[in-house]
């Protein structure tokens, strides 16, 4: 109710300047650092026990600025990110656009962050408290070797994260969605593999939806290979469905409620090209528990939500805990799990 209030003031205000503002403001808020903890949501995935299956995606924390004050929103994980081995400025401003009559947001961000060093020091900071936090890695935008630049991020993050996030669907930076070609990923995926050694952080991959049926079908081949412990669909998509904004001609990638479908239809195809065989994250376009409980039953493990909290605020987060809840109960199920596919 009171940031229905706010709202108002707060979208008077340009959409980053408003971000930064919002992440001020949770640096300054007493933290809670209780997980909303329900037994029948709790999910394990990859050997990590979720306490319940609603994650932040990445690129609302960046900087690891404030994960432990989104932890206490609710969220089973909070993933930040993304980071790069140096800090880069990302691309020239404005690069970030609500699209309040699509709740949408159109970003061109371009992978803006501290770099590894600065995150780094933040999660060694982390004072030693129950939530699952991991990172999401990716390459600097004029690196001449981003292989490399993703082997050096999973040997500085690997220690520090519950679990590492390799992203290469970014529409953001130019040729990075290359490295979901074939012969790139499986090369990626072995440097990455190669970089992590004995540490115990899972790797999951992260996955745009604008991608062939045939693309699909090789990513789960090689994943399966490899052995990767979940995939992230999707990230934004630089397609454009029909939007009633008038930033809709805005370059960059489209997420929100105009993704939904998408992001739904990309999920049941890498559910039924991996034969359920790797676990799936299921992101874009989530805004209420219905959403989530689609995606579960399509065949996501866990969900993760970011640009929904933009119009609904945090209370968000627990409205899907308490919706998911729900409805595990009115279907009979003991656990969430039983959910899982079950489309």
């Amino acid at each position: 109710m009171l940031y229905n209030l706010l709202r108002p003031a707060l979208f008077k205000i340009p959409a980053e300047p408003a971000h930064r503002l919002t992440i001020a403001a949770l640096r300054l808020a007493p933290l809670s650092h209780k997980p909303t903890m329900t037994p029948t949501l709790c999910q394990r995935v990859a050997g990590i026990a979720f306490p319940n299956p609603v994650g932040l995606a990445a690129g609302f924390d960046k900087n690891a600025e404030v994960p432990d004050a989104m932890l206490g929103l609710g969220f089973g994980a909070v993933e930040v990110g993304t980071v790069t081995p140096r800090p880069q400025a990302g691309n020239p401003r404005p690069r970030l656009f609500r699209l309040i009559e699509d709740r949408a947001v159109i970003n061109r961000m371009g992978f803006n962050n501290q770099g590894a060093d600065v995150v780094a020091a933040r999660l060694r900071a982390r004072p030693s408290v129950p939530g699952i936090v991991g990172v999401n890695i990716g390459a600097n935008k004029d690196s001449t070797d981003r292989i490399a630049d993703y082997a050096r991020m999973t040997t500085i993050m690997a220690p520090l994260a519950r679990y590492l996030t390799v992203n290469i669907s970014s529409p953001n930076t130019p040729g990075l969605r290359e490295l979901q070609d074939e012969g790139a990923l499986g090369a990626l995926l072995d440097a990455v593999i190669a970089a992590r050694g004995d540490q115990p952080a899972p790797i999951f991959l992260k996955l745009a939806p604008d991608l062939a049926l045939a693309d699909i079908d090789a990513i789960c081949r090689i994943a399966i290979d490899r052995r990767i412990d979940a995939l992230i669909v999707s990230n934004t998509t630089l397609a454009r469905p029909p939007l009633r904004s008038p930033h809709a001609g805005e370059s960059g990638g489209l997420s929100g409620e105009p993704l939904r479908d998408l992001a739904l239809q990309r999920l049941r195809n890498f559910r039924k090209s991996s034969g359920g065989l790797i676990p799936l994250i299921g992101v874009g376009g989530i805004a209420s528990a219905d959403d989530a409980w689609a995606r579960i039953r399509a065949g996501a493990s866990l969900v993760q939500v970011y640009s929904a909290l933009v119009y609904a605020g945090p209370g968000l987060v627990r409205d899907i805990v308490r919706g998911l809840e729900a409805r595990v109960r009115a279907e009979g199920m003991g656990s969430i799990a039983e959910a899982v596919g079950s489309e």
